[in-house]
């Protein structure tokens, strides 16, 4: 079994009502479930009341950490559903505490009236970049001489990460944008930290609470997961017990996806645990 496709069984939501539903959880991360597939995953559960449409933007609040068990409860609240968009609120919960909320905007495809975006910047391609986690379930490769783990290593607010599901399938354009989805969530964090000496992504949840706080994601053009993505991440900001960060997303040289977002950084106090956002 990869790694894959535990990942692909969060995605299978089950109907339990009218908007509602249940959906299991995929164990990855320290002790709560990784925010990328609860983005997922609300995505997924908008989609299914605007057939024909693709996720434009989605905007996610996270209020609360989720546990592996139980399983999420999940509902949907339609806003608005028109013939070129349409729009949902998702309300996901567990053992009847709220733990995310998101904005999901459905669009159809339309015709140029103009277009420009901005460029792929001149990087190392995967090949020349360094491997974080290889295989056929989620391969994830740095480019140039970075660990985000390395607290002793600094470096400026940027990081690039090429990034692919190879065996992720590529029937459902769907599953592609909630794959692509859960890859943007756990980079910018650690781009927050590279300017700061003693800080870095192996103290999170040990010297250091960190949590994300609100992610926006905004999709340009069609995605596929099982092909090389480039996400180029900065973060312009960190202050407060605070991160701001924003990233560009680019498939094919062409930008395929933007995203912001908010998150914690703190010092965790001694003899306590990490505690919640």
């Amino acid at each position: 079994m990869t790694a894959l496709q535990p990942l692909m069984r969060t995605f299978q939501l089950e109907s339990v009502g009218e908007g509602r539903y249940t959906a299991p959880n995929a164990a990855e991360g320290p002790g709560v479930v990784f925010g990328g597939q609860l983005i997922a995953q609300s995505m997924l559960a908008a989609a299914a009341d605007h057939p024909g449409k693709m996720v434009k933007t989605v905007h996610t609040v996270f209020a609360r950490g989720a546990s592996f068990q139980p399983d999420l409860d999940i509902e949907v609240e339609v806003m608005q559903s028109g013939r070129a968009f349409g729009s949902s609120t998702v309300t996901i919960s567990q053992e009847g505490r709220l733990r995310t909320r998101s904005v999901v905007l459905m669009t159809t495809e339309e015709d140029d009236l103009v277009r420009h975006a901005e460029a792929m910047p001149d990087v190392a391609g995967p090949d020349a970049s360094r491997p974080v986690q290889e295989g056929d379930d989620w391969d994830v490769r740095f480019v140039g001489d970075v660990d985000i783990n390395d607290p002793a290593l600094v470096g400026p607010a940027r990081l690039d990460v090429w990034t692919r599901f190879a065996d992720a399938p590529d029937d459902d354009p769907l599953v592609a944008q909630a794959l692509v989805a859960y890859t943007t969530d756990p980079f910018l964090i650690a781009t927050a930290m590279r300017p700061h000496e003693g800080v870095g992504q192996s103290l999170a949840h040990v010297t250091l609470s960190t949590g994300v706080i609100s992610h926006t994601l905004t999709f340009h053009e069609r995605v596929h997961a099982n092909e090389w993505l480039l996400l180029s991440h900065e973060s312009p900001y960190a202050g407060h017990g605070r991160t701001y960060g924003r990233a560009h997303v680019f498939q094919g040289r062409s930008l395929v996806a933007s995203f912001v977002q908010d998150a914690m950084i703190r010092a965790i106090p001694e003899g306590k645990g990490p505690g919640p956002l």
